[in-house]
């Protein structure tokens, strides 16, 4: 006879695992802020309601939870950067599962505005790899043994890091957009060995703006499907390149984000739909879209639009559904929906409630979420035609990371804590 407190832990574990929907990246399963079809977040929540667990977090960042299967991980870090550390919390209940931790005595400079737990973990199933700038790239089974670590000197900048890893097909592929040796590079997710890397020139630290200006890119890169070949897309700070995933090859590249004097600089990642991309230049940088494909340099053939300086900044990445690419703004704090292939504004608006976005916009259960500094997220149809708010949810805590979904649950990193939001 099964007792009733046993009866409904196992009932809780088998809602748990028919529910259990993975979101196993930053920016979801396919790295475009897009959910699974059958992802079910609830549509309003506030600090008192819809809130399943809350788990303090000891130091602020920016980075985002991703979930496998029945466990939540995030990165975090202490303040003085010198202990960097992956977490694992049981996704129905939050208890700590275990952590992992690597050290730095001598941590690179960052920003206030980007503490040192600034990249997401990414898994393929099997593992868990995540990277901590120039205290390297580390990879740990679920359960939370180490597997492999990789020294990646030399990453230094005045804002610190920021980029995710990306893993495909047996592979890790990471953008050290930044410092004197940036590079895409490729290793084996099995052992960490290195397989390719690929300089992007002009790389620098800031100290010195180099050239008349910053330069760099935080972006993390996408596996996206190109007149069917697979390949990496990474905006750089003046391009778009595109990697051959097997040996680091550049296919082909589009211009178009170079902003000197202010500064040569890539924030967001790729915003990409059905054959078509649109990237934004940071620093109120330039905006592009452009047909993908092709072969070296396709700018004048591929290019459909530039706009020479973006107002306002942009900072997170936009979700593209059909021919409508929608955004969210940090500063001024203003979402805005415009035509993939023209670049034109089809709307713009900024929610009464105020606040900047430095999280990206998602897309779940046929709606648009994006969180702002102030911790509250802003839901919103994918309407082209006007801005049509469905709901505003505060949590008070500041936050500049993306949400994540898996099927009923949604998650989200402040700077004070971790929260399971789901419909009670």
């Amino acid at each position: 006879m099964i007792r009733p407190l046993l009866l409904a832990v196992l009932l809780g574990s088998f809602a748990l695992a028919a529910d259990a929907a993975d979101w196993p990246a930053f920016r979801g399963p396919a790295g475009n802020g897009i959910a699974p079809e059958d992802a079910a977040p609830p549509l309003k929540w506030d600090r008192e309601t819809n809130i399943a667990w809350r788990v303090p977090l000891d130091a602020p960042g920016n980075s985002s939870p991703i979930v496998v299967g029945d466990v939540v991980y995030l990165t975090t870090a202490d303040k003085p950067g010198k202990t960097l550390s992956v977490l694992a919390l049981d996704r129905l209940t939050g208890q700590e599962l275990w952590k992992q931790s690597v050290k730095d005595e001598r941590p690179g400079p960052t920003h206030d505005t980007n503490p040192y737990a600034a990249g997401s973990p990414a898994s393929d199933g099997e593992r868990l790899v995540v990277w901590y700038g120039q205290a390297g790239l580390h990879a740990y089974s679920l359960d939370g043994n180490p597997i492999w670590s990789v020294e990646t000197p030399n990453v230094k900048h005045i804002w610190g890091y920021g980029t995710s890893p990306v893993i495909h097909a047996g592979r890790v592929y990471l953008n050290n957009g930044i410092g004197p040796e940036a590079a895409v590079a490729a290793y084996d997710v099995t052992n960490g060995q290195p397989l390719w890397k690929t300089p992007e020139p002009g790389g620098d630290d800031g100290s010195s703006q180099k050239g008349g200006g910053w330069i760099g890119s935080w972006s993390t890169p996408n596996v996206v499907t190109v007149d069917g070949v697979e390949q990496l897309l990474v905006p750089q700070p003046t391009r778009v390149v595109a990697y051959d995933l097997a040996d680091g090859k550049i296919l082909w590249y589009c211009e178009g984000l170079a902003n000197l004097p202010r500064g040569n600089l890539a924030y967001t990642s790729l915003m990409f739909g059905d054959g078509y991309a649109v990237a934004l230049g940071g620093f109120n940088g330039p905006a592009i879209g452009f047909k993908l494909g092709g072969q070296g340099n396709v700018t004048e053939q591929n290019r459909l639009w530039r706009v020479e300086r973006n107002n306002p900044q942009r900072i997170g990445s936009a979700v593209v559904l059909g021919d409508s690419v929608f955004l969210a703004n940090s500063g001024p704090g203003i979402i805005e929906c415009l035509d993939l292939k023209t670049g034109e504004p089809r709307w713009r608006a900024r929610p009464e409630s105020g606040g900047n976005f430095w999280g990206s916009v998602i897309y779940a259960a046929g709606r648009l979420y994006v969180t702002n500094q102030n911790g509250l997220t802003v839901v919103f149809a994918p309407n082209p035609e006007k801005f049509e708010l469905l709901a505003e949810n505060p949590l008070g805590e500041h936050c500049n990371a993306t949400p994540a979904v898996a099927g009923k649950d949604l998650f989200i990193r402040t700077y004070d804590a971790v929260y399971k939001i789901r419909e009670q």
